[in-house]
């Protein structure tokens, strides 16, 4: 096992299971999907650490186990297809792309959206799908989906990504009207098209910029 490999399951081991997530199919995809590939080179020894770090654009990626806890929000089965709002540098996609069958991905920031479609590609996660575009917006001609992730938060969940939940589905994101008071919610919706929602502890994220951010 080389070292990279190492820290990767140290990494899942004392920041991921220990705190809680138990997803048995999240675990093993933390594992096998290398954090490193996807920061700035001359951060690739910090992959592993238990933070956030700086990408491309003035963005960030985010913290391994705020992925791990958003997508065991999600409660993600092996034949959904999930939307998720925020590709930056298109490790969260690949996570949830060795969980579930299919993932579509918005990105605002152009340099971001084509860095991660080149990682994406040379790795060999050929189930995630990438648009330049309005995230707030969704990816309407692909919709519904089963999940929605959303990465970023704002003062609403918007209209367009609700509609494009499918029955049963599951959207998750940050919302507040300020960066440093934002709560995660989960919003599923009923057969009926109602929306149960569901408050699971503080988070702080970027705004969501958008038509609907």
């Amino acid at each position: 096992m080389d070292d990279q490999t190492d820290k990767r399951h140290r990494m899942v081991d004392t920041q991921i299971r220990a705190r809680g997530i138990q997803n048995a199919a999240i675990l093993e995809a933390m594992r096998r999907v290398p954090r490193d590939a996807f920061v700035p080179p001359n951060l690739s020894e910090f992959a592993y650490e238990d933070s956030a770090l700086p990408i491309e654009a003035d963005q960030t990626i985010s913290q391994p186990y705020i992925v791990a806890l958003m997508i065991a929000a999600l409660q993600p089965e092996d034949t959904d297809r999930v939307l998720e709002i925020g590709t930056g540098s298109g490790y969260a996609a690949a996570v949830l792309s060795r969980i579930v069958r299919e993932v579509y991905t918005v990105e605002r920031h152009a340099e971001l959206a084509e860095l991660a479609r080149r990682r994406l590609n040379e790795l060999g996660y050929d189930n995630v799908h990438i648009r330049h575009g309005d995230g707030t917006l969704g990816w309407a001609d692909q919709a519904p989906y089963e999940g929605i992730v959303v990465t970023a938060g704002g003062p609403r969940i918007p209209e367009a990504l609700l509609a494009q939940l499918a029955p049963g589905g599951q959207l998750v994101m940050p919302v507040g009207t300020e960066q440093n008071l934002q709560h995660l919610i989960r919003v599923t919706r009923q057969k009926d098209s109602t929306y149960a929602q569901e408050e699971l502890g503080d988070v702080r994220f970027v705004p969501l910029i958008g038509a609907q951010g």
